[in-house]
């Protein structure tokens, strides 16, 4: 690791922080998955539009927080091993191979990737799942969050959310979710992407800065 010297810029510096906001959760038939868009590096803004939901899968997609070269490198390693896979065996992965993929690589380079995935598709054998992946663990779970700005945002998901929402509830849900942790956390802003995942296909939307839900506090 570099050490922080007078003449080097911040973001040469291992205590450098990154932050964004990711949220995955499932419905009856599906996923929706939704992250912001900015990338930081302590204080600076190095990208106000990176799409931090990258698909692994035709119908299965990770979101990405931690280090972005490191995500991005997972997502990558993993999204070609499904390719082989799927070539092998015939037919689509399952959302929990690919989640254990990504498991198994993160937990390998604990000591050296910096990297946090929240794993969700859809699949013919358990339809939407959402996977959280960390450090070797992997939880299924109806919804997941993460990043700097989840920190916000505990309270309004545990609040908010309730079992056998509908799609439309679901997409609802991520957004307002994104709003809130992006109106409070400085790491996480810029516009607000959105994949929504089912038997049917995969459906991506970005929503600008200007057309999210206004709160009370703004």
């Amino acid at each position: 690791m570099l050490e922080q010297t007078p003449s080097q810029p911040e973001w040469l510096c291992d205590q450098v922080k990154t932050g964004t906001t990711i949220i995955a959760i499932a419905f009856e038939g599906g996923v929706v998955l939704g992250s912001d868009s900015r990338v930081s590096a302590g204080e600076a803004v190095v990208n106000r539009v990176m799409n931090k939901l990258s698909p692994l899968h035709d119908k299965i997609y990770c979101a990405l927080s931690g280090s972005a070269a490191d995500a991005q490198t997972i997502a990558e390693i993993v999204n070609y091993q499904l390719d082989v896979h799927s070539i092998e065996v015939g037919e689509d992965p399952l959302v929990r191979s690919a989640a254990t993929l990504v498991k198994n690589i993160s937990y390998k380079y604990k000591e050296e990737l910096s990297a946090h995935l929240i794993v969700a598709g859809w699949d013919r054998r358990g339809g939407g799942q959402v996977y959280v992946t960390l450090d070797g663990l992997l939880s299924k779970q109806p919804f997941a969050i993460g990043g700097s700005g989840s920190s916000y945002i505990y309270g309004f998901v545990d609040a908010e959310y309730q079992k056998g929402m509908t799609r439309q509830q679901c997409q609802e849900f991520v957004v307002n979710a994104l709003t809130l942790a992006m109106n409070r956390d400085g790491s996480s802003g810029g516009v607000a992407y959105l994949v929504t995942i089912d038997q049917e296909g995969t459906e991506e939307k970005c929503i600008l800065g200007n057309k999210l839900p206004v709160f009370f506090d703004e």
